[in-house]
């Protein structure tokens, strides 16, 4: 009998790394090659004695394991569980007609979409009916979810610490991953609140070989000092010895490759500065640490949504809008002071910039590549959920075809696309907050969208992009009743697909005499 399954992740605690039997544990993980990864790691880990058996939703498990080419494999009973809730209502039955799940680790491999349809409640009651089943048989389960719909399921889970013996979640971070513990319980004690960095290696994840921290003795005398491009004061002087002018963003960077724990002020003019700030952002805090204190301030209307992002993950601390005052900006200074930067910035800032902006694409695009690359941005793990952007579908009005609809619409930013589907001018907007897109339709169109369209769906959530655009690329898309209708009072779909009465033509006869009116003929 088992009393104890191991994660095989070397390198961490040992009670952060062993579920205690009978057990259920929780693990939310972005990516699945990451989760197939861990999978994969589990089940090597188990010496021949321990009984384990893997239950897949969705892909093949035969396909997931043939990188393993371990004899006992050869045994290792292997499920594939339909993608449907009912499978998992009735999971514990299935399980005891197909085998012996006494003192077992069973691994279930399944995308968070699985679980999208249950109520917090529901979820609740369906953990601790599993969970008793698990005492009963004396056996354990580890639950490895991925994909679109995680975030949902860490709130859901977050506080059923009474029923879910460990519960944890895996973030891939560009070159490494962080494994945060929620709690994690064994039979020597609980943990929780506790963040690892985990490296994927040949067999599988591990951790850190040392403490990659500095030292708290590390020099500090820089620690009030401040190092600004001369601009950001609006032409006042320096407020205090302890602050520095300097000419530009470069010398600033310079200066800055000398010190620990200062902090540095560059400004921002224009938008194509974006990219060249970045790259200096990067070096300094991949160079100098986590002490320095990097901040930017927009002196002009400059920074999207998506740049905002882009320069916070490499390393800055502070964002300062244009419309914030010389007042506020010093005030939102003295709120960093004392900090040290927290996040983790990955090495190679090449494959951070494509992943914050992955769609070099814009304009108008055929319906099988533009499914391929929403669905390729909904895959990026380093923009948020349900942040990843809005996919609107507009409804020409009467008498106006969706092609000539097009001529309308003038797409800029890099990641903005649209198609036709079904009658229908179906975009895309990358990165566009679901607040901000009557704002985003008025820059887009030259004509007002009320007037222009009939109808309009909004879909703004990762998961249900992600489905209505999978139905695009089956060949059986549908405006759905889980879309998102707009602001501004509509017509139905329903009604919209009932087509208007059209008009009659009337001939008009026009006299050439100076003073006659045009009349309509009878």
């Amino acid at each position: 009998m088992a009393h104890s399954f191991s994660l095989g992740i070397r390198q961490i605690w040992e009670e952060l790394s062993m579920m205690q039997a009978p057990g259920l544990y929780w693990i939310n993980i972005d990516r699945q090659s990451d989760a197939a990864l861990l999978c994969r790691q589990v089940i090597a880990a188990q010496p021949a004695t321990h009984k384990v058996a893997l239950i897949c939703s969705g892909d093949k498990p035969e396909s997931l394991l043939a990188e393993l080419a371990s004899p006992a494999l050869q045994k290792l009973p292997l499920y594939q569980l339909p993608e449907k809730k009912a499978a998992l209502t009735q999971l514990s039955d299935d399980l005891m007609r197909a085998l012996r799940p006494q003192h077992r680790l069973l691994i279930l491999l399944a995308h968070a979409s699985l679980w999208q349809t249950f109520t917090t409640e529901e979820l609740r009651e369906w953990t601790r009916t599993l969970a008793a089943w698990l005492r009963r048989q004396g056996c354990t389960l580890l639950i490895l979810s991925h994909g679109g719909g995680i975030n949902k399921l860490k709130g859901q889970l977050s506080a059923q610490h009474r029923i879910l013996n460990g519960l944890s979640s895996l973030q891939w971070q560009q070159d490494s991953a962080q494994y945060l513990v929620n709690w994690w319980s064994t039979e020597n004690g609980i943990n929780a609140n506790q963040l690892l960095t985990l490296y994927a290696a040949q067999g599988g994840w591990q951790g850190e070989d040392e403490n990659s921290q500095p030292s708290p003795t590390a020099l500090r005398s820089d620690e009030g000092l401040y190092l600004a491009e001369r601009s950001i004061l609006e032409g006042a002087p320096p407020l205090s010895a302890n602050w520095q002018l300097l000419e530009s963003n470069d010398e600033l960077a310079q200066h800055g490759m000398l010190r620990l724990s200062a902090t540095l002020i560059f400004a921002l003019y224009q938008s194509d500065q974006i990219d060249h700030l970045a790259h200096q952002i990067h070096t300094l805090r991949r160079s100098r640490g986590n002490g320095l204190k990097i901040a930017v301030r927009e002196m002009s209307a400059s920074l999207r949504y998506s740049d905002e992002r882009l320069l916070l993950a490499c390393g800055a601390n502070l964002i300062v809008p244009h419309v914030a005052p010389l007042s506020r900006f010093l005030t939102m200074l003295e709120g960093i002071q004392g900090q040290r930067f927290s996040r983790h910035v990955p090495a190679d800032i090449d494959a951070l910039l494509a992943g914050l902006r992955p769609l070099q694409l814009k304009g108008y695009m055929r319906p099988e590549p533009f499914s391929q690359a929403v669905l390729s941005l909904m895959g990026n793990t380093l923009l948020p959920e349900d942040g990843k952007g809005v996919m609107v579908a507009l409804r020409p009005a009467t008498g106006l075809r969706a092609e000539q609809a097009m001529t309308l619409c003038h797409l800029r930013r890099f990641g903005d696309v649209m198609t036709v589907v079904q009658g229908r001018l179906v975009l895309f907007l990358s990165t566009c907050r679901i607040n901000d897109l009557d704002t985003a339709l008025k820059f887009i169109f030259r004509l007002p969208v009320d007037e222009a369209f009939s109808n309009r769906v909004v879909w703004h959530q990762d998961v249900d992009i992600i489905s209505e655009i999978k139905r695009m690329a089956q060949g059986r898309w549908q405006i759905s009743a889980t879309g998102t209708a707009g602001t501004a009072p509509r017509p139905s779909v329903a009604a919209a697909e009932v087509p208007a009465e059209r008009r009659q033509p009337v001939a008009f006869t026009l006299s050439l005499g100076p003073q006659e009116e045009p009349h309509a003929e009878p």
